[in-house]
């Protein structure tokens, strides 16, 4: 009996210094329209103006760089949001009297995987992906990960944010998931 609470006390102790245990929750993110960042590819199509159509990478200062009417700012934008601001600046420099524009994300920035899972790695983001999705991305969990959470770097509003996500937890791009080892 005296083993038997001395391997129950040894199991609890273990559990409460599982790695990551002590990490708090990840911030809930609400569901919201996708807003655009450095890395993301977009295709803009402007009807009657082949200039300005194509697909353009957001550089790191956060702007498409646009033949004929240069750098519009991107980033924090929505792809409906981008479109209106093209148009705007189409009208604005006299190029076209009543511009259609449409924007669409080609690639979304990558999430990257890394601990205890098959193929550590970078991966392209997939709307609406979880934390269990990309680690199915990456080859599945190894032998030795813990399987019930993770912990998830997610930079919200230019800062990074380290928390717990659980294994349905929605990913954003950019986020970067790290599955951890379990010890015993």
């Amino acid at each position: 009996m005296r083993l038997l609470a001395g391997l129950v006390c040894w199991c609890l102790l273990a559990a409460g210094c599982a790695p990551g245990h002590d990490l708090p929750d990840l911030p809930a993110a609400a569901p919201q329209a996708y807003h655009l960042g450095p890395g993301d590819v977009v295709r803009v199509i402007t009807f009657g103006e082949d200039a300005t159509t194509g697909e353009f990478r957001i550089n790191d200062s956060g702007a498409l760089a646009l033949p004929l009417i240069g750098d519009v700012h991107a980033t924090g934008l929505t792809t409906d949001a981008l479109a209106a601001r093209i148009g705007e600046a189409l009208q604005h420099d006299n190029l076209l009297k009543a511009p259609s524009v449409v924007a669409e994300v080609v690639s979304y920035r990558p999430i990257f995987v890394l601990g205890e899972v098959s193929k550590p790695g970078q991966y392209a983001y997939q709307p609406g992906m979880t934390v269990v999705t990309a680690v199915a991305v990456a080859g599945g969990f190894t032998y030795r990960a813990v399987q019930d959470y993770a912990s998830v770097v997610r930079t919200l509003d230019g800062v990074a944010v380290e928390g717990k996500a659980t294994r349905q937890t929605f990913l954003q791009p950019g986020d970067v998931v790290t599955v951890f080892e379990r010890w015993f």
